[in-house]
């Protein structure tokens, strides 16, 4: 689908779920039939372009805040056990499990 609209706009062609849905034909594909609508409303609101020079820019992503190091001590007894008492807790269920057989026994 990305690459029927991709086509369309390097042609200097309007991108419209008719259009794209013509691609898709002449290039023997099938999909679903609301793929090519989805595009097209994409395309109406974000400029192709813009998409394709921002690819690897990862503005869409939202950063998480981390907390300063002075009060690291504070936010991790916040945020839970830390991964090492995570493993530790992991390790400890492991131990419990064993019922004293194995698969060669």
């Amino acid at each position: 689908m990305l690459l029927c609209s991709l086509l369309l706009h390097d042609d200097g062609i309007s991108t419209t779920a008719e259009k794209i849905a013509t691609v898709v034909k002449a290039a023997n594909l099938t999909i679903d039939s609301y793929w090519p609508g989805l595009f097209a409303k994409l395309f109406e609101t974000r400029n192709i372009e813009d998409l394709i020079l921002n690819i690897g820019s990862g503005g869409a992503y939202i950063a998480v805040a981390t907390p300063p190091a002075e009060a690291g001590s504070a936010a991790a007894a916040a945020s839970g056990p830390s991964t090492d008492e995570k493993k530790e807790e992991a390790n400890e269920e492991a131990e419990e499990e064993d019922y004293g057989f194995s698969m060669f026994d």
